[in-house]
């Protein structure tokens, strides 16, 4: 399973929360199921959006992802959210990404802009396509949004409007790397590309990350493996998640509405409460974000650890069935909270019961769920 993770210059807020605990989910599942999992998950620790904060800021920009990446394990751990096996920046995987860009060139389906004073190179996509696999985009559709303007957007030098760079030629100001292809830094795609290949091969099972990645990103980074390699689709299965709002509008950081674990953290909340609020609604759907929505996940908390700490209750393995059955029906999370909320009304509400029932029960929504039952 390849994740792609965050852009270290702010905080986590709760958008990328709930990606990550829907992710958590898929891999606490497979190893429930028995599972080896191989999750990577990459940080994007050099990119346009990195270096303009930095900038903007008058900070190193090594210090500024070394800060933001650190705070973001930290809100991962606090989250309960299960570490990847491989959690890799662009910066320590620039060896294999600039070899990766080579292969891309030697196969002909990339080129330089030998025209330009900045010789960047880009990804040839009419010679390595097709483009749009992933999101199953018309190429009017993918035109119209590379229109609207995103960081790789910004480069003149491309044969096609479409043609991703992969490197960036160096300019002043910038990091730079050395390569056969002049110093410069990998475009974004590429970055994801040459991480999940390196460490998980020419096939994946799952790939995935927040939906705004559909396009470019994911449909540019499975083009790249693509055609280094012939074996189409690059992953069995790509799986997006839902935007999560705060009043009405999405929650990202070019808006400022955001909601930060840390800031959550910092004000005592539980992370179970979280986690039972961004699980209440569906991974794909979109969903807003209130103060009530964690006011409502505290009481469901609150009472299912009161249940799971009474001397008995109604055995588990029904629940246990119930709760397997609606995390394999495309994480269907609403349906598993319901069932374990039937579970602890009956525990609350019932006679002697089974005695191991409890202590069952709690370390299920520990295993499955991630809700600690303490």
């Amino acid at each position: 399973m390849y994740v792609c993770g965050v852009t270290p210059y702010d905080a986590t807020h709760l958008g990328h929360a709930a990606t990550y605990l829907a992710f958590d989910l898929i891999h606490r599942v497979w190893r429930d199921l028995g599972h080896r999992v191989d999750y990577v998950q990459n940080i994007t620790d050099v990119d346009d959006p990195l270096l303009e904060r930095a900038a903007r800021d008058h900070q190193d920009w090594r210090a500024l992802a070394a800060r933001e990446t650190a705070v973001f394990r930290e809100d991962m751990s606090f989250l309960r959210v299960l570490p990847p096996r491989h959690h890799v920046g662009a910066v320590e995987a620039m060896a294999l990404i600039i070899d990766m860009i080579a292969e891309l060139v030697a196969d002909g389906v990339a080129y330089r802009d030998d025209r330009s004073p900045h010789p960047d190179v880009y990804f040839d996509v009419d010679a390595g396509g097709p483009l749009g696999v992933v999101s199953g985009y018309e190429t009017s559709a993918m035109l119209r949004l590379a229109a609207q303007g995103d960081g790789e957007s910004r480069h003149p030098g491309r044969r096609r409007v479409l043609d991703p760079v992969i490197w960036r030629a160096h300019r002043d100001g910038e990091p730079a790397w050395e390569s056969a292809l002049g110093p410069g830094r990998p475009g974004w795609h590429v970055q994801c590309s040459a991480i999940a290949r390196h460490f998980l091969g020419d096939r994946i099972d799952l790939a995935g990350g927040g939906r705004d990645l559909v396009f470019p990103h994911h449909d540019c980074s499975a083009a790249h493996v693509e055609a280094l390699t012939g074996a189409r689709p690059f992953a069995a299965c790509w799986t997006h998640t839902g935007m999560v709002g705060l009043e009405g509008e999405k929650m990202s950081k070019s808006r400022g509405n955001l909601v930060l674990v840390s800031s959550l953290r910092a004000r005592g909340v539980d992370a179970g409460a979280i986690r039972l609020a961004l699980l209440d609604g569906h991974y794909r759907s979109d969903r807003e974000w209130t103060e009530e929505h964690l006011r409502r996940a505290q009481r469901r908390l609150d009472r299912w650890r009161s249940a799971m700490t009474r001397p008995a209750g109604p055995p588990s393995g029904e629940l246990a069935a119930a709760v397997r059955s609606r995390l394999a029906d495309d994480l269907d999370t609403p349906g598993a909270l319901a069932a374990v909320d039937g579970w602890a009304d009956a525990a609350l509400g019932g006679g002697d019961g089974d005695r191991s029932a409890p202590g069952e029960v709690g370390a299920l929504v520990d295993a499955l769920l991630g809700v600690a039952p303490r």
